[in-house]
Parts: structure tokens; C-alpha cells; sequence
């Protein structure tokens, strides 16, 4: 009988998907937050159970990771996939508590198209993880998630940069502006940290090539 210490069946890039599944649902949960600016303390709730299913996700891939003498890619990559993709879904719920919490009167603009922007990204992050295992081209989705991240980057500023075109006139218009500063700040880390991801996983795919 022959034996190989190589998995049979790997699961890591099937704990992948299934966690960008998760990320996927959580950030158009999100996106729909946004648009249609109703009943938040639903979709809150939503979402965090979205990312507890993810930390059982991430605890599995953390077990599977130490009980696996081989794995199909470098141990350190596994767990910065595992860990980008653990971090942007807090990221999301992060950003999901603060707009309820804080009860804002309205979704500004640039924040509802970064958000959507974000969903776009985290969606192309799965196609690519899709490829992973296969040693196939994600050039162009890097493309595509690059040119994302940039609009992202333009509507963040046109935020920030709105919030004090008006000098407030009371304390209202005061905590409005400290409430959106803390939202935009949690919507850059989001959108930044998938873009991270992006660049690993190319990194990834071009050393396993």
C-alpha cells in the first residue's frame, strides 16, 4: 500500500471560499444598509452573525493548519489569507455597528458608493481565491479590484473633504461631522484591507505559478 504525506483532498482552499461567501453576503447585507437606509438594528444583527459563522471559519482553518504536516501552499500564506479575510469581515460589522449606533440622519454619498465599491472588490477577491488552486491568470482581476480601490480612495477624500465645506452651526452639525469621521475611518481600513488581499493573493498565485 502506498503512502504520501500530500492531503488527499486539501480543504484550505475550500475553508477559503466558503469564508469569502460569508464576506460576500456580510458586505451586501451592508451595501443594501446603505441604500435603502431602513430598519439598520436587522441588518446589524445580520451581519453579526455573518462574522460569527466566519470566526468558526477561521478557527477551523487555524486547526486544520496546525494538524497538516503538508500543505498545498506556504503555511505563512494560508495564514495571511486566512487572517485578511478574518479582518475584513470585522471590518464590515465594525463599520454596519457605527452607522446604527449613531443613529446618522442620512447615508452621505460617498460612503454608499465606496460600500458598493467594497462589495465589488470582496466579490472579485473570491474569483481570484477560485483560481488559486489552478496556477491561473488574476492579472486582470487585479485590474479591475486596482481601479476600485483608487475610486474608493477619490470618494473617501470627497467625503472627508464635504464634512467641513460647511462650518457648523451647532453642536448637531458638530457630532454629525465626529460621527462620520469615525464611519469614514472604518470604511478606509475596510476597503484598504481588501486591497491588501488582493496584492497577496497575486503574490501568491505568481510564486505558485
Amino acid at each position: 500500500m502506498s503512502f504520501s504525506f500530500f492531503p488527499k483532498s486539501p480543504k484550505f482552499f475550500e475553508l477559503f471560499r466558503e469564508q469569502n461567501r460569508i464576506i460576500v453576503n456580510a458586505a451586501t447585507v451592508l451595501d443594501k444598509m446603505v441604500r435603502e437606509f431602513g430598519n439598520c438594528e436587522t441588518q446589524c444583527q445580520a451581519i453579526n452573525i455573518l462574522e460569527a459563522e466566519g470566526d468558526v471559519i477561521n478557527r477551523t482553518i487555524r486547526r486544520e493548519l496546525s494538524t497538516t504536516f503538508i500543505t498545498p501552499i506556504d503555511r505563512e500564506d494560508i495564514h495571511e489569507i486566512n487572517s485578511s479575510q478574518e479582518t475584513i469581515l470585522n471590518h464590515i460589522q465594525a463599520v454596519s455597528n457605527r452607522i446604527g449606533v449613531y443613529e446618522v440622519s442620512e447615508i452621505r454619498f460617498p460612503a454608499r458608493k465606496t460600500i458598493a465599491n467594497v462589495k465589488d472588490m470582496v466579490i472579485g477577491i473570491g474569483v481570484m481565491l477560485g483560481r488559486l488552486g489552478g496556477g491561473k491568470e488574476v492579472s486582470d482581476t487585479v485590474a479591475q479590484l486596482k481601479h476600485l480601490k483608487k475610486e474608493c480612495e477619490m470618494l473617501l477624500l470627497s467625503g472627508l473633504g464635504e464634512l467641513y465645506d460647511d462650518f457648523p452651526s451647532g453642536p448637531a452639525d458638530l457630532m454629525d461631522i465626529v460621527k462620520w469621521t469615525q464611519i469614514y475611518d472604518r470604511i478606509d481600513k475596510l476597503f484598504n484591507r481588501t486591497w491588501q488581499l488582493t496584492k497577496s493573493i497575486e503574490g501568491i498565485v505568481l510564486k505558485n505559478a
